[in-house]
């Protein structure tokens, strides 16, 4: 598989993605849409964000990008077609323009929803080839990202690592996580497989 190969590709995009993220969470967190429990993590922070917050944009989308690559490596006639994919993607955006609308005072749910859609329209538009593998690893990132996000939003403890101020969002959780956060996840790592793609033909 040699990932390593596109190591260049790989830390421009996280790197890029990152930047965004962090700027974006240090705003959320400066005005209290979500925050951090000090009790669970070390006292180095940066712009108000535990050092472990912001290893996390590193961490966890390396090791689910690794899953998508890992995924078109060992099983590469594994796609959805090009047609269904369209189909599943335009349902999304007619999905989510509606509650974006709708919820404009909701911080988290308008800024996050709009970057969702941003992202679909790209994959769509430029990058179509690459959402009919996505969606189908996506799921499988989805097992793990259920195990540790549910952990960090206070499944099985007494107080969540990760605290949401529910005015800011829909208030529909999945156990503990906030639907929002699987739109997220979709934002920050497909944005990153757009960019290593592009990144990599360079």
């Amino acid at each position: 598989m040699r990932f390593i190969k596109h190591w260049k590709a790989v830390f421009l995009s996280l790197t890029i993605v990152a930047t965004v993220f962090l700027i974006w969470d240090a705003i959320f967190t400066a005005n209290d849409v979500w925050g951090f429990n000090s009790a669970y993590h070390l006292n180095i922070l940066l712009f108000g964000m535990p050092i472990e917050e912001w290893m996390f944009f590193f961490c966890i989308p390396y090791a689910s990008i690794f899953i998508h690559y890992s995924l078109a490596y060992f099983k590469p006639n594994l796609l959805i077609s090009e047609k269904i994919t369209k189909i599943i993607t335009v349902f999304f955006i007619v999905i989510l323009v509606p509650v974006i609308i709708l919820n404009t005072d909701k911080a988290y749910t308008f800024i996050n929803y709009s970057f969702v859609v941003f992202v679909l329209l790209m994959g769509f538009f430029f990058g179509i080839k690459h959402l009919q593998r996505f969606y189908i690893s996506f799921l499988i990132i989805l097992v793990p990202f259920f195990i540790v996000n549910g952990i960090l939003t206070g499944t099985g403890l007494e107080e969540p690592v990760v605290w949401y101020n529910n005015l800011e969002n829909l208030g529909v959780r999945l156990l503990t996580i906030p639907i929002e956060d699987i739109g997220y996840a979709f934002t920050m790592l497909f944005g990153n497989v757009l960019l290593i793609e592009r990144f990599k033909k360079k």
